[in-house]
């Protein structure tokens, strides 16, 4: 099972020489070679994997398919609001088994097919018929996160079951969809790109062929690599991989023509190198602007935070007999001096975290206070727990930086530190993100603490608190009737107002139970240039570019 996220996406730490002469190569031509043509040039991290959208989980491809496709509903920019986008409005059975949406009229695919209810059923029964290679985890995550299973299950790693139960076009412009059991996550996950609409031709006309061998994906197919159509501001014009992504506005979009003529995305794998490309005018945007790069950053451009919807954790196994004894769990919050750390190795605006529900997201449990740095009373409980053998591997990450954990080495540093001040015996465990550190920690169970986070896929308690505990997981081996049989409970309930109160009932029981140590919600940086307005931050980092403008 995957337990992490935002989208599985990450900065490599080290580049190549050929990275950076790659990032020297990318000249601001682009913004010339057109005369007055208004092009927005992003510094990506990497390339996309494919522009098909069920196929991806990771930032760089959503990224660019959030442009190109649209979804049933949407987030309000800037928040995680729902709101209608191909869907005008929609009604929800009281069962919460059915949900009708009505459709929006006279939108057509930028292949010129009509979109209507037919074409919105065709891609969820596609999604819903996956065969073979299309349920591996790494494919259909989002599927399987949302609706489960397929209709047949070829793959012994696939949910045995699946929410989905048909859809249907009950009218032209009205698409109605069931499911086998309720799930009041839905809406929320449906804004996911990985349900985007695509014109059903040009799914047909490209193929969707893959193959998976061992961690590597192929994607054959030319849908959503030589064929791309959906209904969104830009459409797709070529792409040349590890040069440039190049879209056009779409002239005949639904809401009204982008203010951009063209967006172009480069992969720039190292941050450094992005930010040189911003310092000598070669690209208008990145993500991932490193602490030491901010002022750098604003000699020449504008700084601006993603709002906090993540959070970073230390995570204790409970398979480690030693882990097994809350006291010393107890003990292991009160030595970490969270603030300290997020005050050396964060940038500003980083919160300290009491729970693994950021405070934006509805179900957080404000009564919660956390445990406060205290080595005093960390060394009382080691004394009292009884155990004499306090060694400890603590495992951490290297050559990445995540959103919520940008120096991990740091992290680890400090909080080995602290753990040694109230007597354990730390041993380091550190090996590359991927693959190794991943597959070790969530699929093989190795860790004993170890520093994980995750930033949110979209705006439901379920996809915090639920991701790590509504079922046993590698990482943590936590099985506790109450915690997992009340987020069951929450994620099938249909009342809103009784959500919240089952979400902040959980939080405390996870808070008394100690799983593990929240310790930060960060707040991302991302770099623009002098002349870039209307660029909107989103929590989940689908951000809009059919908002922004380049003045000047």
């Amino acid at each position: 099972m995957r337990v992490y996220g935002r989208f599985g996406r990450m900065v490599a730490l080290s580049a190549t020489a050929g990275l950076l002469a790659a990032a020297a190569g990318c000249s601001g031509s682009d913004s010339t070679e057109d005369g007055d043509r208004k092009t927005f040039v992003f510094g990506a991290s990497d390339d996309p994997k494919t522009l098909d959208p069920a196929y991806v989980s990771d930032g760089e491809s959503f990224r660019v398919i959030f442009q190109v496709y649209e979804t049933l509903v949407a987030l309000k920019p800037g928040t995680t609001e729902v709101v209608p986008s191909l869907a005008t409005d929609w009604t929800v059975s009281d069962d919460g088994l059915t949900y009708t949406f009505n459709l929006a009229k006279g939108v057509t695919f930028h292949d010129g097919e009509a979109f209507d209810a037919t074409a919105v059923c065709y891609n969820f029964d596609r999604w819903y018929n996956f065969k073979g290679a299309q349920q591996n985890g790494d494919i259909s995550y989002y599927w399987q996160t949302i609706f489960g299973g397929f209709a047949t299950r070829d793959s012994d790693a696939a949910p045995e079951s699946s929410r989905y139960a048909s859809c249907e076009a009950t009218e032209e412009s009205v698409a109605t969809l069931r499911l086998t059991q309720p799930s009041s996550a839905l809406l929320s996950g449906l804004v996911l790109p990985a349900f985007s609409i695509a014109s059903p031709k040009a799914i047909e006309e490209g193929g969707t062929d893959l193959t998976v061998t061992g961690d590597s994906i192929a994607y054959s197919g030319g849908f959503g690599t030589r064929v791309v159509a959906g209904t969104g501001p830009f459409k797709f014009v070529s792409w040349d991989r590890g040069e440039r992504l190049i879209l056009d506005a779409n002239e005949n979009y639904r809401e009204g023509r982008p203010q951009l003529d063209q967006v172009i995305f480069r992969p720039i794998a190292d941050a450094t190198a992005r930010m040189q490309a911003l310092q000598a005018g070669e690209i208008d945007a990145y993500e991932g602007v490193a602490a030491a790069d901010i002022e750098a950053v604003k000699n020449v451009g504008q700084v601006v935070e993603r709002p906090a919807f993540n959070v970073g954790y230390v995570g204790m196994n409970q398979k480690v007999p030693l882990l097994q004894n809350r006291k010393i769990r107890e003990a292991i919050a009160y030595a970490l001096n969270r603030e300290g750390l997020l005050k050396a190795a964060y940038p500003e605006g980083a919160e300290v975290a009491n729970q693994f529900l950021p405070p934006s997201q509805w179900g957080y449990n404000s009564a919660i206070t956390g445990y406060p740095y205290d080595p005093e009373r960390a060394k009382q409980l080691v004394a009292e727990s009884g155990e004499q053998n306090l060694t400890v591997e603590f495992w951490y990450p290297a050559n990445v930086s995540r959103p919520y954990m940008p120096n991990p080495q740091a992290v680890y540093e400090s909080f080995a530190a602290d753990l040694e001040k109230v007597g354990f015996t730390v041993v380091p465990k550190t090996v590359p993100w991927t693959p190794d550190y991943l597959q070790s920690i969530q699929a093989d169970g190795k860790g004993q603490l170890f520093l994980l986070g995750w930033s949110g896929d979209y705006a439901d308690p379920d996809n915090f608190v639920g991701t790590f505990f509504r079922e046993t997981t590698a990482q943590f081996n936590l099985t506790d009737p109450g915690i997992q049989g009340l987020l069951n409970r929450a994620l099938a309930e249909t009342d809103q107002a009784t959500r919240q109160k089952q979400y902040e009932e959980v939080n405390q029981l996870i808070f008394d139970y100690i799983p593990g140590v929240p310790f930060v919600h960060n707040r991302p940086l991302l770099a623009l240039g002098k002349n870039v307005v209307g660029y909107q931050p989103s929590p989940v980092s689908l951000e809009y570019f059919k908002i922004v403008n380049i003045e000047g």
